[in-house]
């Protein structure tokens, strides 16, 4: 019996995904809500942007979706739900993020 894809694979291989405005990976900005893989090896990220007028979303998403099948070949599909709520903000991420983001 395979070994299940857990949360901590799954996020470790979206934080290979940067945010291309401000170069942190998703995971360090925050961006990422939920990620989980059921038995039959179809993972699920929940995440959001940090701007609903992202104009990078479509790209974003299938990065996520990419990065996800070419770091767990465990992994045999991918959904990316984007979300809204709830509304991502600055303390949502790293503190790392947040000094490099104030200008500290």
């Amino acid at each position: 019996m395979e070994i299940p894809v857990t949360k901590e694979e799954l996020y470790k291989a979206v934080s290979t995904v940067n945010d291309p405005e401000v170069g942190f990976n998703l995971v360090e900005m925050g961006l990422i809500y939920d990620a989980k893989c059921d038995e039959n090896a179809n993972a699920k990220i929940t995440m959001t942007l940090s701007t609903r007028a992202c104009p990078l979303h479509q790209m974003i998403t299938q990065w996520v979706e990419e990065a996800v099948l070419r770091e767990i070949d465990r992994v045999e599909n991918v959904e990316v739900e984007v979300v809204w709520e709830p509304v991502w903000n600055i303390s949502m991420a790293t503190d790392e993020v947040k000094k490099k983001l104030s200008g500290n």
